[in-house]
Formats: structure tokens, sequence, C-alpha cells
């Protein structure tokens, strides 16, 4: 209900004027929707920037990637290619982007592989898989996480920023592993070229006929 200024009766909410004195309601009700606007909280940040806050480093080379998997508001799978995850060592990449399953399967996936098989090239096949997937399975991580976020904290500004960076973004670190997992393996290379193919991989020599049998 809404009360007259003027005579102090009580109106319906929707009643423009008084039904007693016939005075005019609207600056109460003008009053109403200013004090409801003041006590709403700001509007958060547009879904854009919750996606480039998320995804930190090379947000919009990642954005323009991730406009091939929607159409008409509904994801799909498109072919694109991803070079750091194929010439990074793979499991390092996911790591570094905090997709920690991901990281496992690709840490783990190669070395069975190549025992199953007995086969080094295995590692490139997993690497190719990597460089072929790697957007899409990053882009679900992304959707997934801001969805989340936004669940939980839409209403607060820092609590929705906190999550934001400690569930997206990248981990700094896992760059100085590459780095140091690569000059082991530079190094190792280094070595066995240095010491040449072992005795075992050496092609096998016809023996020399002895002296008893050419002699005449």
């Amino acid at each position: 209900m809404t009360s007259c200024r003027q005579c102090n009766q009580q109106n319906p909410d929707d009643a423009n004027f008084c039904h007693q004195c016939g005075a005019a309601l609207t600056p109460t009700t003008v009053a109403t929707e200013t004090a409801t606007d003041i006590s709403t909280p700001p509007p958060m940040q547009n879904n854009e920037t919750l996606w480039r806050q998320f995804i930190g480093p090379n947000a919009d080379r990642y954005l323009a990637q991730f406009k091939k998997f929607s159409s008409n508001g509904q994801s799909k799978f498109a072919l694109s290619w991803n070079w750091p995850a194929f010439l990074f060592i793979s499991f390092l990449w996911f790591l570094y982007r905090k997709m920690y399953l991901h990281a496992f399967v690709y840490a783990v996936g190669p070395m069975i592989s190549t025992y199953l098989t007995g086969d080094l090239t295995a590692g490139i096949v997993w690497s190719i898989m990597a460089g072929a997937t790697a957007n899409y399975l990053y882009f679900w991580h992304c959707k997934e996480h801001i969805a989340e976020i936004k669940k939980t904290g839409w209403r607060d500004q820092p609590v929705q920023e906190a999550a934001l960076k400690e569930a997206g973004g990248v981990q700094p670190y896992v760059i100085w592993v590459g780095v140091v997992l690569y000059l082991i393996f530079l190094a190792t290379l280094f070595k066995m070229i240095q010491e040449g193919p072992s005795d075992s991989d050496k092609l096998p020599t016809r023996p020399a006929k002895s002296a008893a049998m050419t002699t005449t």
C-alpha cells in the first residue's frame, strides 16, 4: 500500500492518485525507486571481462580461438592448433594453465604408450593430440570455472576477482621447469653424440681367417 502525503490515506501500490483527496502519488513512487536504486549493488563486469581476467596472458588470442567453439549459444568442437601445447612439453603447458587433470593425463599417457608399444615416437603422437585439442579443452576449462565463480561470488566483486585470480591465470614457475628439462635433454643428447654408438649397437664384423688356414 502507498500512503498519501496529503491525507495519509492508504492506496493500492499501482495507484497514481489518492482515492480520498486526489493528490498525485508519483513523488512517493519516484522516491521509492530512487531508494531502491541506491541500495542495489553496482553491476559486475561484463562476461568478456571475466574471461579476460580468468585467462590472463594472451587473452586476445585465446578469445579469438574460442569463437570457433560456439555457435548460436551452443558449444561445438572445431579444429584449431595450439603451438605452445605442441612444441612445449605437453603436460607442462596444461600445468601452466592450471589444468591439473589434463596435465596428469599428458604426463602419464606418453610413458604408458611408450612402455606398451616399445616405440619412442608414441610421445610425438601425444604432442600432436595436445596441439589439436588444447584450445578446445582450455575453452571448456574456462567456461566451467567462470560459471562456477559467477554463481558463488557475483554480488561481491572483490571475492569474484580473488576467485578468478586463484582458479585462472597461469603459473609462471612452470616455464622454468620446462627450461630445466630441455637443458637436461640437450645435455643428454650431446653426451650421447660425443660417446657415439655403444658396442652392442655396432654391426658385427666378419672374423679374420686364422693364420693356419691361410698358410699353404
